[in-house]
């Protein structure tokens, strides 16, 4: 193990030094101008110094780290003229992993994991919509209700919308039409495949951290071919991944050489369209997980990608050729080159149009962690293979990998969706016995009513009644005469 990566040689030979390579990176340049080739070395160099790596594999090209390179006459040739005495092909342990579980073990996180704010910018929410989404987490929170997967979110979206008015009254405004925008959200992430990202087994970040029996690094590989496709996913992942090395690693300062090497290929993507507040966390995280011993180094075309606030922590600058047609794009050549610090033997402006292809301007942090002059640096052929693996030999890789016991086959036990379904069963349960209670309850009044008739069955009928009435008053007329008759023959007769 040596105490620095080496990249390639100028005037003078260049290394990363291991003591300064927590302290980030940049690596930039136009298409085809040599940034992979260039993070396939510093990946080969942090893996021989017993330092693991995690790199997104966007085209593809980079998963020839897990075989031995061909010693071409062009590599042979470069690696003389830099002065690579012990250039020798070499393949290194590689671990690959995919979100799809296509190309590799399946990475998960849990929906809780993800946690509101960066749940809310994969789906592309507004203010009011992250509200009730934050909300949601609150409630699952107070009443136990685990949220693993997407069919999770989606019963306790269903069950907030159902309980609006009980929620609005001690959370404020919950608007079923907000949680139905919600949900066509989350369709709409389902039908990109990301429910294949959310569930169990969770990724356990320290399976990242591992080393080989020769102590050497493993080179963590997701394949983003198809993630590239959904890059709102893409970068939303590398940001909870980062976020959970935050979150989970210890406190260990300055070590010798750094605990992890993360590499953030395409990381305009990251940015792109960020709320200001996803921007503070970005430069949160980027600031104090170097003490946790991980070092970050973004790879993309324009340098300025990079917001100034996360650009002036980056320690280490590579930067490949740019091109200068344009008015903007020569806006972005002057700024580049007012990143390095100067070297009196070229200007720095003039250079970056003039790299050849795997040339690059290189500085890196020397002692007390002062950025070096920059140099004019002839990038080190790759001891593995440059370029894509055959599937076969990917899927030798795979089957060799202790972690496919761990990871490729989900797991879905108890959670909110279970949770909540058994509490409206119980609910309907409830219902149907209420139900039946009144049912009884109706049935014997109906009863009661129809046993009524049979009652008024002994009594007269109307019409009897009338008859019987107007007999009662005919006979009461008669007898009253027959007194009156009566009364007054006597008082005659008197």
């Amino acid at each position: 193990m040596t105490d620095g990566i080496f990249i390639g040689k100028g005037e003078a030979p260049q290394e990363l030094a291991l003591k300064y390579a927590n302290r980030h990176g940049l690596i930039a340049g136009a298409t085809g101008t040599g940034k992979t080739v260039t993070l396939q070395i510093l990946a080969e160099g942090f893996s021989r110094a017993g330092v693991p790596v995690f790199v997104a594999d966007v085209k593809g090209d980079l998963a020839g780290l897990a075989v031995a390179g061909e010693m071409k006459d062009f590599l042979v040739e470069r690696a003389g003229k830099i002065g690579l005495d012990d250039y020798a092909p070499a393949a290194f342990p590689v671990v690959f992993w995919d979100l799809f579980g296509d190309q590799g073990h399946p990475i998960r996180a849990t929906i809780t994991e993800m946690g509101p704010l960066l749940l809310s910018r994969l789906l592309d929410l507004n203010d009011t919509q992250e509200g009730v989404l934050t909300l949601a987490f609150r409630v699952a929170d107070e009443e136990k209700l685990a949220l693993l997967d997407i069919k999770d979110l989606r019963a306790l979206l269903a069950d907030i919308a159902d309980r609006a008015s009980e929620l609005t009254v001690r959370y404020g405004n919950v608007a079923k039409s907000t949680v139905g925008a919600i949900q066509r959200r989350i369709l709409t992430l389902e039908s990109q495949g990301a429910e294949k990202f959310f569930g169990e087994p969770a990724l356990d970040l320290h399976d990242f951290i591992r080393t080989d029996d020769a102590g050497r690094g493993a080179v963590n590989i997701l394949a983003a071919d198809k993630l590239m496709q959904t890059p709102q996913l893409y970068a939303t992942f590398l940001l909870w991944l980062l976020s959970e090395l935050f979150e989970e690693l210890p406190e260990i300062g300055d070590p010798d050489k750094p605990k992890l090497v993360f590499f953030f290929d395409e990381a305009h993507l990251l940015f792109d369209a960020a709320p200001n507040a996803l921007i503070d966390k970005i430069e949160q995280v980027v600031r104090l997980i170097r003490s946790k011993g991980v070092g970050v180094y973004f790879v993309t075309q324009n340098p300025q990608d990079v917001p100034d606030s996360v650009s002036s922590q980056l320690g280490a600058r590579i930067q490949h050729a740019l091109r200068a047609f344009t008015p903007k794009e020569q806006k972005v050549v002057k700024t580049a080159a007012e990143m390095f610090r100067p070297n009196p033997a070229f200007k720095t402006l003039d250079v970056i149009t003039q790299l050849g292809i795997g040339e690059a301007l290189v500085s890196t942090l020397q002692s007390k962690g002062a950025p070096s002059v920059v140099e004019r640096t002839l990038i080190r052929p790759p001891s593995s293979r440059l370029g894509p693996i055959t599937p076969d030999e990917r899927k030798d890789v795979m089957r060799y990998s202790d972690l496919g016991d761990v990871y490729d086959e989900p797991v879905d036990r108890e959670s909110a969706f279970e949770i909540l379904a058994a509490r409206a069963e119980s609910g309907r349960r409830q219902e149907d016995r209420a139900d039946s209670r009144d049912g009884k309850t109706s049935r014997s009044n109906n009863k009661t009513r129809r046993r009524a008739p049979a009652r008024r069955s002994n009594r007269q009928s109307v019409g009897e009644a009338a008859f019987k009435s107007a007999a009662r008053t005919l006979s009461t007329m008669i007898t009253r005469e027959l007194v009156r008759g009566v009364l007054g023959g006597l008082k005659r007769g008197r």
